[in-house]
C-alpha cells in the first residue's frame, strides 16, 4: 500500500486508516469535558479554580510534549510513538477510573485524577503529529496536503463528538465509565495499529528542536494570527450571545465545524494546484471577513453565517503552512517541524481566552471579534511577503 503507484481511493483509505488514532486520541480528549467540571465542583466539593485546573492541566501537559513528539518520531519511527500515544490513552483510562470508582482518600483521588489527565495530554501530542509523519512516510511528501486535511478532519470530528458522548457515557455507565470507554478508544486502535507497516526513518542530522522552532517561526507567527479567531469563538461566542439576549449560539460552532469539514472534502486539490501560500493567503481574508461579520452583524443568524465564513478561512491554514513548512525542511526533521507548527497553534489557541478577555473586559464582547479579524489580516500580510520571498514562490 506504500507503492505510490496506488490508486487514489486506497492512498486515501490508508491515510484514514491512520489518521484515525488521531480521531481515537481526540474523541478521548473530548469525552470528559462536560462531565468531569461538574464532577470536581459536586462530588468532591473543590473549588471552580480546582475544576479549571483539572480540564487545563491536559492541555498544559500537550503543549510542553510537542517537540519531544515530533522528535521521537524523527528518531525512533512514528508507528513506535503512536503506539506509545494509545498505550497512554489505556492508561490514562485506567487511571480515570480507578480515581473516581476508588471512592478514596480525597488527596489519593484527585492525586490520581490529575495524573490521569496529564497522562492523557502526553498521549495526545505522542499520537497527533506522529500520526501525520506515519501516513506522509507511508504514501509519500506529494500526499502531504491530503494527510494533513484529513487529520484535520479527524481531530475537529473526534473533538465535536467527544463532549456528546460522554454525557451519554455518564448517563449509561456512571461517571466512572469515561475512564473504561478512554481505555477502549486506546486498546483498540492499538491492535490496530500494530497491523499497519511502519513507514522508514530517514536518514540525516537532527537538529535540535530550538533550530527547527526559529525555522518554523515564520510560518508559526501566521498560524497564531489564523488560530487566534478559533480561540476566540470558542471561548466567547456563548457570553458574546448571552450579553445581545441571544439563543442559540452553539450553532455558531456547528457552522464552523460544518464549513471547516466541507472546505477540506470538496477541495482535495486545492494545495498542489495553487500552492501553500497562496491558498493560505485568500483563506486569511475570508477568515477576516468571517469575524468582522461577526463583529458587526446585527442578528444571531448573520453571526452564524460569520462563523461559517470563519470555518471556511481556517480550514486549509494548518494544511497549507504545513506543506509549505515541510518543503523548506530537511526530511529527517518533518516531525520536529511540524509539531512546532502545532505549538503555535497550541499557544495562539490557549492565550486567546485569557489575552481577549483583557479585550471584553475593556471594550465588550464584539470587540474580541474584531480583534481577531484584525490579527487575520496582520497574518495575510505576513504570508503574502513569505510567498513574495520564498524560493519556490510561483510568479
Amino acid at each position: 500500500m506504500s507503492d505510490p503507484a496506488t490508486r487514489p481511493g486506497r492512498i486515501t483509505l490508508g491515510i484514514v486508516s491512520i489518521v484515525s488514532f488521531n480521531f481515537a486520541a481526540c474523541l478521548c480528549n473530548g469525552l470528559p469535558l462536560a462531565v468531569l467540571p461538574g464532577y470536581v465542583l459536586n462530588d468532591l466539593n473543590m473549588s471552580p479554580v480546582f475544576a479549571g485546573i483539572v480540564i487545563g492541566v491536559q492541555y498544559l501537559a500537550t503543549l510542553l510534549s510537542r517537540p519531544l513528539s515530533g522528535q521521537l518520531a524523527d528518531r525512533f519511527g512514528s508507528k513506535r510513538v503512536v503506539l506509545c500515544g494509545l498505550a497512554g490513552l489505556v492508561l490514562s483510562g485506567a487511571l480515570t477510573s480507578l480515581a473516581i470508582g476508588l471512592h478514596a482518600e480525597l488527596w489519593l483521588g484527585t492525586g490520581l485524577l490529575l495524573a490521569g489527565r496529564v497522562v492523557l495530554g502526553v498521549s495526545a501530542a505522542l499520537i497527533s503529529t506522529p500520526s501525520c509523519i506515519w501516513a506522509i512516510g507511508m504514501y509519500g511528501t506529494n500526499n502531504t496536503a491530503r494527510v494533513m486535511s484529513w487529520n484535520g478532519i479527524a481531530a475537529y470530528g473526534g473533538t465535536a463528538l467527544g463532549a456528546p458522548l460522554g454525557v451519554l457515557v455518564r448517563d449509561g455507565m456512571q461517571l466512572a465509565g469515561i475512564g473504561l470507554f478512554t481505555a477502549l478508544l486506546g486498546l483498540v486502535p492499538m491492535l490496530l495499529a500494530f497491523s499497519r507497516p511502519s513507514a522508514p526513518v530517514l536518514p540525516g542530522i537532527r537538529l535540535p528542536f530550538r533550530h527547527v522552532f526559529l525555522a518554523v517561526m515564520p510560518n508559526g507567527i501566521a498560524m497564531a494570527c489564523s488560530s487566534v479567531g478559533f480561540g476566540s469563538l470558542a471561548a466567547f461566542i456563548a457570553l458574546y450571545f448571552d450579553s445581545l439576549g441571544w439563543e442559540n449560539a452553539a450553532y455558531c460552532l456547528t457552522s464552523f465545524g460544518v464549513a471547516f469539514i466541507a472546505a477540506r472534502l470538496v477541495s482535495p486539490n486545492l494545495l498542489p494546484r495553487f500552492g501553500g501560500y497562496r491558498v493560505v493567503a485568500v483563506c486569511m481574508l475570508v477568515q477576516s471577513l468571517g469575524m468582522l461579520m461577526i463583529w458587526q452583524a446585527p442578528s444571531p443568524q448573520l453571526v452564524m453565517l460569520g462563523a461559517g465564513l470563519t470555518g471556511l478561512g481556517v480550514s486549509w491554514v494548518y494544511p497549507g503552512l504545513g506543506v509549505e513548512t515541510l518543503e523548506r525542511t530537511p526530511q529527517a526533521n518533518r516531525g520536529a517541524a511540524l509539531s512546532a507548527l502545532s505549538l503555535f497553534f497550541d499557544l495562539a489557541v490557549g492565550l486567546a481566552g485569557p489575552l481577549m478577555g483583557f479585550v471584553a473586559s475593556g471594550f465588550g464582547f464584539a470587540e474580541v471579534f474584531l480583534v481577531s479579524g484584525l490579527l487575520s489580516v496582520v497574518g495575510f500580510l505576513l504570508v503574502m511577503h513569505l510567498h513574495r520571498n520564498a524560493p519556490s514562490s510561483r510568479a
